[in-house]
Formats: structure tokens, sequence, C-alpha cells
């Protein structure tokens, strides 16, 4: 079951069901055990159809990572992008266990509390009175120009400008699946 009291995983799931994606969200009250040890949960499972109905669907295994855009207060910050290298060695271990079409992704929910978004204004989602904005970045993607943090608590983070560059909206990261869905295709 995914964390429905943490407001960026279920507006996160909401929009996968506003769009009608398959998907499953994950128990993240334990963890998986594997020969290494235990293995952190990824938060969703998501089937993105392929152009062909016959084939294979691709599937991302998403980690939804919650920030508010912008953070603080008296100085605000745009673009803040942290996850744990924990986060990362486990989706990295969840995608070569699912292999094939499966790739792993951040999602980065951004609680929208200022006057600007990281996506344009029609891939802002409204959920529970509050704007929110999604970004995701294939594993690999994000792993390749992460740089660490903060080493007492093993975080890392890609600069603003890597982040800028490499985030993309779910429309373009689940491959056009969501334009599709919304015209009508």
């Amino acid at each position: 079951m995914a964390k429905r009291h943490n407001h960026y995983e279920a507006a996160f799931e909401a929009y996968l069901r506003q769009e009608r994606f398959a998907y499953v969200a994950v128990d993240e009250q334990r963890r998986a055990l594997t020969t290494e040890g235990s293995l952190k949960s990824l938060d969703y499972l998501v089937s993105i159809p392929g152009d062909d109905p016959w084939s294979t669907p691709s599937a991302w295994l998403v980690d939804v990572k919650g920030r508010r855009f912008p953070s603080g207060a008296k100085h605000p910050q745009y673009w803040r992008n942290w996850s744990t290298a924990e986060d990362l060695a486990a989706m990295r271990s969840w995608q070569d266990r699912f292999g094939g079409p499966t790739q792993s992704a951040l999602v980065f929910a951004f609680h929208l509390v200022g006057d600007r978004s990281p996506t344009p204004p029609e891939e802002i989602f409204a959920f529970r009175d509050r704007l929110y904005a999604f970004v995701g970045i294939p594993i690999d993607d994000y792993a390749a120009l992460a740089k660490p943090l903060s080493p007492k608590w093993s975080t890392v983070h890609l600069s603003a400008a890597d982040f800028r560059r490499q985030a993309r909206s779910l429309t373009q990261l689940f491959g056009g699946a969501v334009k599709e869905r919304r015209s009508g295709g």
C-alpha cells in the first residue's frame, strides 16, 4: 500500500488514475528480502502501453520524491532534488531484477507554493486544493550526474542546471502516452 497520508504520493496516484494508467502501488511497510539483504521498496509500478497493443508494454518503476517548489521561506530554492544513495541503489537493483523494457525513475512531485512551475501550465495537476507539477528522471541518468549532498545523511543531488536539463514532464517520460490519451488517440 502506498503512503496515502503522504500528500505527494496521493497526488501522484490520483494523477495516474486520472490518466488511466495501469499501476500497482507497492506496500512500503515491508522491504523485499534478497540474498544480498533487504531491498528498499519502490513506490509504484506503472505500465505504459506500447504502439502495438500485442507487444510487451513498457513499465516504469517509480520512486516518488515529494518537494515544495520553491522550498525555503526566507531564501526560496527552486529545483531541490535530493535523494538518498540507498534509493538510487535500490531502484537500480529493481530495474535489473525486472529487466527487459522496464526502467526505474525518480518522479519529483513538486507541491507548487509560489507562482512558478517546473512544467507548462497545462501539465499542472490540482489535487485536494493544492497544485502539483510532476517531473521524472530515469535512474541511470540521475545516478550518472549525482553529487554528494550530505555525507552524514548519505544524500545526493543534481545541480539545478543538471536537474533542469535532465528532468522531463511525465508526458515526455512516459513516451507521449499522456498526450495521446488526452487527444483521444
